[in-house]
């Protein structure tokens, strides 16, 4: 009975979704292949991709709702219920949207990499140290003391950097055989 009833919209959303993985495989593939052209770590890729991929699923429950009847005015009361709260939400929290976004950013033209010794032309903390990691908000850095130093994304988008040394990065093992 649902099977019957619902028919056409079925099959428009067998081809919706169909067009949605199309989509994230094509993007992901690219956004790898960015990534391994550029360099960058795995981790990161994953990030960006799983980004990817949380998007293109909220784009398709937006289709659907419009496929299986949702008008445009019962989903804006919705949304706009939603945006509000998250808005005063975000509001909040901006610093770390505002890290988010400069760590997508950075994935896609951050001319430095894990490895590489960088000096950050700060006033109040000038900071020369080997970049361990890259994450989603901050990076990791360690200092010629061994410190390591979060830093934030944003920042790194603000700040003069410059390069002192490519792939400097030492390693040393830990009692576990690890590379830390």
């Amino acid at each position: 009975m649902f099977f019957e009833t619902y028919q056409s919209e079925l099959i428009i959303s067998g081809f919706i979704l169909l067009s949605l993985l199309v989509i994230r495989f094509v993007t992901n593939f690219t956004i790898k292949k960015i990534a391994k052209k550029n360099g960058i770590n795995d981790a990161r890729i994953r990030l960006v991709t799983r980004y990817v991929t949380v998007s293109i699923f909220i784009i398709a429950v937006l289709i659907e709702a419009f496929v299986f009847g949702a008008q445009f005015k019962d989903l804006a009361v919705i949304f706009s219920s939603v945006f509000a709260v998250i808005g005063i939400a975000l509001f909040a929290i901006w610093s770390i949207l505002s890290n988010v976004t400069s760590g997508i950013i950075m994935f896609f033209s951050f001319p430095y990499k894990v490895g590489d010794k960088i000096k950050i032309h700060d006033k109040d903390f000038p900071i020369e140290a080997i970049i361990e990691d890259i994450r989603a908000f901050q990076l990791h850095l360690r200092l010629d003391s061994g410190d390591l130093v979060t830093y934030p994304n944003n920042l790194m988008l603000q700040k003069a950097i410059t390069l002192v040394e490519k792939d400097a990065i030492e390693y040393y093992s830990d009692d576990d055989g690890g590379a830390i």
